[in-house]
């Protein structure tokens, strides 16, 4: 028998599986303990919790694991052609101007959270937000600013930009996945309140509603018995979407860094337009897009946005595997900030949503597209109901463009605030 922890793909990849079943078994029991746990506990908050847990009490081992790599790459853009290809564009259009208020005011919130959150710790923890040259913190913390705004290719910028010393970089990292997934977690918890939340809120859905209610209806009325050619044709439609979208993804990214300085040079801020996991999820979206205007809109019917819906799980599984709860109170100094900015987002993200009126989903989804990107994004907003999981998309994509752009604004803040 293997050592603990686990570190083989193929062991990991079935304890996963075990929890997501584990999580459906119990759910679907309707009386008793479960019944009364799962009314207070979302489904998809213990699908990610599991995970988290084995991570953090030792039973696996993530950093050599290629699970959330294979997730994020593979099944991550075939669940965004499952789920979109019986997309209804007018009605999403019809959804107004909140959704992207409620971006913007997320990004607004990652801008002046880092510098508020440092001075705040400053006032009994100094020592933890000094540091002088390469070693400043808020050289470190300018490449959680690039991540929690827009992603992975903004981090590595804010990294180039700003020259932190990389020998203290995987702190940087931890709170970054530490509080974003602290903060994933909540959000997923209040998905399950969404009905209380929205009527605190005062929210107007009815565009939320009219939309989901008009999928549900085109569902009801093309649904079939699946059919193993069904099954197989979904399949053909969602990973030669895959195939199409990292080919085509990969070579319009490495067009733009060949043709394009400001693409090219990580210092600029339209660097992270060259990434090929962006076009990726872009470029798997229209395909999804594409194929709404074609019969392949039919299979929704046969079942595309569930399979879709399987593959979503598996990702939210392997991204709570890469919580180690344990590794929370490791640099509580640190720690402290990232929670205090990630609290400033909230809290500023609530008081606009409390004042125009902004449904829970506008929140829970603008705030993601910031912190989370494109790999969570439509996973949060997929929860709400798949025909909504093409808004996470676009909002995550808003926030690749304004990342970097916000991030080194941010720099600039908290650079002032670690010497006020």
């Amino acid at each position: 028998m293997d050592q603990l922890p686990f570190t083989e793909d193929t062991v990991i990849f079935g304890l996963l599986c075990l929890c997501l079943g584990f999580v459906f078994y119990t759910s679907s029991i309707k009386t008793g303990f479960w019944g009364k746990f799962y009314s207070i506990v979302p489904t998809v908050l213990m699908c990610y919790l599991l995970p988290a847990i084995l991570a953090s009490v030792g039973i696996v081992d993530e950093s050599s694991s290629q699970t959330y790599f294979v997730a994020s790459r593979y099944l991550l853009p075939a669940a965004l052609i499952l789920m979109t290809l019986s997309i209804d564009l007018r009605a999403i259009m019809n959804l107004g101007s909140k959704a992207l208020i409620m971006f913007l005011t997320g990004t607004a919130g990652i801008i002046i959270g880092g510098p508020i959150a440092i001075l705040i710790v400053s006032i009994f923890s100094p020592e933890t937000v000094g540091g002088s040259g390469v070693d400043a913190v808020w050289r470190g913390l300018a490449t959680i600013a690039g991540s929690w705004i827009g992603g992975g290719a903004n981090q590595a910028a804010m990294l180039e930009v700003f020259k932190y010393n990389q020998e203290n970089y995987g702190g940087m990292v931890l709170i970054d996945i530490v509080v974003a997934n602290l903060w994933m977690a909540i959000i997923l918890f209040g998905v399950g309140k969404t009905q209380k939340i929205d009527k605190w809120l005062k929210a107007d859905t009815s565009s939320i509603e009219e939309l989901k209610q008009k999928v549900s209806t085109y569902t009801e009325k093309i649904a079939r018995i699946t059919t193993l050619k069904d099954f197989i044709m979904m399949l053909f439609y969602a990973f030669a979407g895959v195939g199409i979208s990292h080919f085509i993804g990969h070579h319009f990214a490495a067009f733009l860094q060949d043709n394009f300085e400001v693409i090219r040079n990580p210092q600029k801020i339209l660097s992270s337009l060259g990434s090929e996991f962006l076009w990726m999820v872009v470029f798997a979206t229209l395909i999804g897009i594409g194929l709404s205007f074609t019969k392949a809109k039919n299979y929704e019917g046969a079942g595309a946005s569930k399979i879709g819906g399987v593959f979503i799980y598996i990702l939210v599984a392997t991204i709570g595997m890469k919580m180690d709860l344990g590794k929370v109170l490791e640099n509580p100094g640190l720690i402290a900030i990232g929670l205090i900015w990630i609290s400033i987002h909230a809290l500023l993200l609530i008081l606009v949503a409390k004042l125009i009126k902004a449904p829970f989903f506008f929140l829970a989804v603008g705030s993601q597209a910031n912190v989370g990107g494109a790999a969570s994004a439509p996973v949060v907003a997929a929860e709400f109901h798949p025909s909504l999981t093409s808004v996470g998309i676009l909002l995550a994509v808003f926030g690749y463009v304004v990342g970097t752009a916000g991030a080194y604004l941010c720099a600039l803040l908290m650079e002032v605030a670690s010497k006020v």
